[in-house]
């Protein structure tokens, strides 16, 4: 599906033009809870950055889809660990814009937009002819995100068009800011996604409900659409997923004090091979994040 650039003109704008939003509409399937499990790895990885830029912080739901409970849970999660973040809710349909203004208030709003994100000159207002925003905050409140949030976006996109889209993302971030792209199941029970600063991407965390996980390699159908796609023989993702089955077949014995203990076991076994940069008090959350470097397609 081809990114779109056309100029248009936005009614209300005093005369101004404006880019139309880039990218294409998904099929905003939103459920929830949905995106728990990513949202409470950024808190615990990136809570210490939202909290150093104070007020000034802001995150952005890049395509929350057809209903806004992903840009408000997001906004709950956040302030937990950053109690003065502002989340910006983002969507290139303007109907789900209008049918989200009900939930804007202090701390939440929503823009309509695409990959551009439309927050132009490193601040937290919308574009001229902003009136397509809804609860937007005010001049000076960021320097560019601090999050970018794209989940279940690109994998409707070809895998080609992938690398602009993460180099447009990634410029729009603040310069201690952090991209985290990925795909999860309808309920939340799997999830993989890749996280990226602005000199691009730096790991890939996979997570799951353990209870429901047969074997890890069961997460290859959420890979990021960056991945998907060289889950085949010889590439390093389909290795690592390999080693990951075998690690967890060995950890069967721990199965007996639960699938937590488990997973802690199948972690610490396969950090012997791979770079994994987390350590047992995310594992036991169900996750584990690898470097990029040791998946990148090549």
């Amino acid at each position: 599906m081809a990114l779109s650039s056309t100029p248009f003109r936005v009614p209300g704008a005093r005369g101004a033009g404006r880019a139309r939003p880039v990218g294409t509409a998904t099929r905003g399937t939103t459920n929830p809870n949905r995106l728990r499990r990513m949202d409470r790895w950024i808190a615990a990885t990136h809570g210490l950055v939202l909290r150093r830029h104070g007020a000034r912080a802001f995150a952005v739901d890049l395509g929350y889809g057809a209903a806004p409970w992903t840009a408000v849970e997001l906004l709950s999660r956040l302030r937990a660990a950053a109690p003065l973040v502002q989340v910006v809710g983002i969507e290139i349909d303007p109907a789900r814009v209008a049918a989200a203004a009900p939930y804007a208030r202090e701390g939440l709003s929503f823009l309509h937009g695409g990959f551009e994100v439309p927050l132009p000159d490193g601040h937290g207002t919308p574009p001229t002819g902003g009136a397509r925003g809804v609860g937007a905050p005010s001049a000076g409140e960021a320097d560019g995100p601090v999050l970018i949030r794209a989940a279940n976006v690109l994998r409707q996109y070809d895998e080609a068009e992938v690398a602009a889209v993460w180099q447009r993302l990634r410029r729009r971030l603040a310069p201690d800011g952090l991209l985290v792209e990925g795909t999860c199941d309808e309920i939340g029970r799997r999830h993989v996604w890749v996280a990226l600063g602005r000199e691009g991407p730096r790991t890939v965390t996979f997570a799951a409900r353990l209870a429901s996980l047969e074997r890890p390699s069961d997460l290859a159908e959420r890979l990021p659409k960056a991945l998907i796609h060289h889950n085949v023989p010889g590439r390093p993702v389909h290795a690592f997923l390999r080693d990951f089955d075998h690690a967890w077949a060995a950890a069967s014995p721990y199965a007996a004090y639960g699938a937590r203990q488990r997973w802690i076991r199948t972690a610490r076994d396969l950090s012997a091979d791979w770079p994994i940069v987390d350590g047992r008090g995310r594992w036991r959350h169900g996750e584990l994040t690898v470097r990029w470097e040791a998946l990148a397609p090549r």
